[in-house]
């Protein structure tokens, strides 16, 4: 099965929802962590970086996979 890029970009939203901005409450763990390194990052320890990551990821892929959509619409277009 192939799947279209605008699966990618679908798939991409479903996971910025879900794990990229767990948990919602108080804030989003994603923006915590980012303001807490921006801060200087003071008593972050491995697993933080790694959190940071993990929770960062789906952002990455959804602006990859939009690109990717976006560039494949315009090529679709240019030769119609």
């Amino acid at each position: 099965m192939k799947f279209k890029p605008s699966d990618h970009v679908k798939l991409a939203l479903i996971l910025c929802v879900t794990i990229g901005l767990t948990p919602y409450y108080p804030m989003p763990h994603s923006y915590e962590k980012l303001k807490w390194l921006l801060n200087g990052g003071n008593g972050m320890q491995l697993l933080d970086y790694f959190d940071l990551i993990f929770h960062n990821l789906p952002w990455l892929y959804l602006i990859f996979a939009t690109t990717y959509w976006y560039k494949k619409r315009q090529e679709k277009e240019n030769y119609s």
